[in-house]
């Protein structure tokens, strides 16, 4: 399972989504928390129709969307998709 961050240098919300996503991956055992950033992984943030920063995407272990979330997530939010993931 992988939770991705897309985030950009001037996003003040990534900075919470961040922390939610820390702790998340604190919980989760074998949880993956990638953080990209928009500018650099422009293709990655193309191709997974990202429009906003942040948006999560929760995915499971093939690689399927599970979750997504545009804007800051609740950490209830991110564990109740990763239970989806598993």
């Amino acid at each position: 399972m992988q939770l991705t961050l897309f985030t950009s240098a001037f996003c003040g919300p990534c900075m919470a989504t961040r922390a939610v996503l820390a702790e998340a991956g604190r919980l989760i055992p074998g949880a993956a928390v990638v953080e990209k950033d928009v500018v650099a992984f422009e293709r990655d943030a193309e191709a997974s129709g990202v429009r906003s920063t942040p948006t999560v995407i929760v995915t499971d272990a093939g690689g399927a969307e599970v979750f997504r979330a545009e804007g800051v997530p609740t950490l209830n939010q991110v564990l109740v998709a990763a239970a989806k993931a598993l």
